[in-house]
């Protein structure tokens, strides 16, 4: 039993063993609409599993090539006279470096398949983008904190430095779960406004501001 023909109305239906979606792709998915649905599922399977993992290579060459860019530009630095001495100092502020290039360059994939997402499903969000923003951002939290602390080594502590700017992005952080919150279920539930999204966009170069004065108070 083969698929429907891409020009019937699109539909979901269950034939051969397998789920079709009548000429209809979500996004990349299925590579060939009308005779993939017949292949075994291990077979589909496989495929789709070999092909995210060269996804995942391309991406990890990709970032890695990104964040070396990006270390590159954060370590100049410049020649400034303090007390009749010449000194070596950054031209990058480091709070700023973390908050604006590392931020992006690790969390460039990510943003990168919910514009795509967005663009592609005409400005309606889809499970793609906000999932791979909450796992990514949940990920970073629990996963690679909890590895941060494994490593240091037995009897070793660790401080933070920069106390102000910690609190900062603690509180911030909070703050963004309970503004998403709010735009999904407050005056407009489901649908971001204009005015929402705007608001959302300026309160980073806010954070950023906010961060630097408290890293060179």
């Amino acid at each position: 039993m083969s698929c429907p023909s891409v020009d019937d109305p699109p539909s979901n239906s269950t034939l051969g063993g397998c789920k079709c979606s009548r000429g209809r792709m979500e996004l990349y998915l299925p590579l060939a609409l009308d005779f993939e649905c017949d292949w075994p599922a291990p077979v589909r399977a496989i495929l789709y599993l070999a092909l995210l993992a060269w996804c995942f290579l391309g991406v990890a060459i990709i970032a890695n090539i990104f964040m070396e860019a990006i270390e590159t530009i954060t370590a100049k630095k410049k020649t400034k006279i303090r007390d009749g001495k010449e000194i070596q100092v950054l031209i990058w502020n480091p709070t700023v470096a973390n908050l604006t290039l590392m931020a992006l360059g690790s969390s460039a994939p990510e943003i990168l398949l919910s514009v795509i997402e967005i663009l592609l499903g005409k400005f309606e969000a889809g499970a793609l983008g906000p999932g791979t923003i909450l796992g990514s951002a949940a990920f970073n939290l629990f996963v690679i904190n909890a590895i941060c602390i494994l490593a240091i080594p037995e009897g070793d502590v660790r401080k933070i430095k920069q106390y102000d700017v910690f609190i900062i992005t603690a509180v911030t952080s909070v703050l963004a779960y309970i503004w998403l919150l709010f735009i999904l279920v407050g005056p407009t539930p489901d649908y971001i406004t204009v005015w929402e999204a705007l608001a959302t966009l300026f309160a980073f170069p806010l954070l950023v501001w906010l961060s630097y004065l408290a890293d060179t108070a």
